[in-house]
Formats: structure tokens, sequence, C-alpha cells
């Protein structure tokens, strides 16, 4: 189905901006996708999105800034996402011994376990998309190119 008949509307100002609609409502559609696989374990995709990221570093510990720069939803309060993988034991949180004034965070052997099954969990829904590895190559390289 098309963007047009997807939110009933039958005309864009420009190609632009239907463009744009459509990306945001694929980024929502695809969110929904994903969201019963990880509310199954207790947790958001954004909490997911900080676990990878957590475990890109591993075992280096990283920073809540650093957290935060890279996350892909970034309008989220960081500290309450941190604070439920640190109660689920997913991820340690600690001072860091030369800067006591600089927080490091580091991932569990139980949230590398998370990451592993939610990976599992979500190949069938990747694996479903109807585009080629080239078309999805190619269409990376056109959000790139949008965003500069």
């Amino acid at each position: 189905m098309g963007i047009k008949e997807a939110i009933k509307q039958n005309k864009f100002d420009s190609n632009q901006l239907m463009a744009t609609v459509n990306i945001i409502y694929t980024a929502n559609w695809l969110r929904d996708q994903n969201a019963p696989v990880y509310k199954t374990h207790g947790i958001l995709s954004q909490h997911y999105n900080i676990l990878r990221i957590v475990r890109g570093s591993h075992p280096k510990p990283v920073t809540p800034g650093y957290i935060k720069e890279v996350m892909l939803d970034k309008g989220r309060d960081l500290t309450r996402l941190v604070d439920k993988l640190v109660k689920l034991n997913y991820l340690e949180r600690r001072l860091c011994e030369h800067n006591r004034r600089k927080m490091e965070i580091t991932i569990t052997k139980t949230g590398l376990d998370l990451i592993d099954v939610i990976s599992k969990d979500s190949e069938p829904l990747f694996k479903a998309q109807p585009l080629t590895e080239e078309e999805s190559l190619q269409l990376s390289n056109l959000l790139d190119k949008l965003r500069g």
C-alpha cells in the first residue's frame, strides 16, 4: 500500500513532502513491528538501542553522554532508561575510579544474552522485508544523502 492510501491523503504539496511523511510513517511502522519482541522481554526499543550501544564498546565502559550522542531516539530520558536496565541486571553503572564525577556504564552477561535472544527473535521480521540486499543498500545510501 502506498503512503497516499495508508494515510488517506490524495495530494501532497511536493514529492519531497511526500517522501518526508513516508519516512516518518515507515519509521513508526517498523518500530511497531518490532515492539512485541521487546515487550516480551519487558523493555522498549530505546532500551534495546542502549544495550546495543553499550555492547559495542564492551568490555570498555561508556558514559551517559556517549550513549545520548549515538542513541537513535535522543528525545527520551536517558537516566530513566538506564535505571530500568540496571534494575533488570542488564547494565551496571559505577563511578569512574580516576574521575569521581564521571559515570561509567557496562553491560552484564545477562544483557549480552538478552541482545542475542532479541536478535534471534527479530530475525524473521528483517528476513520478511521485501527489499533485496542491493535495494536495502540503495535505500540506506539515499537516507544518508537526505541527512547530508
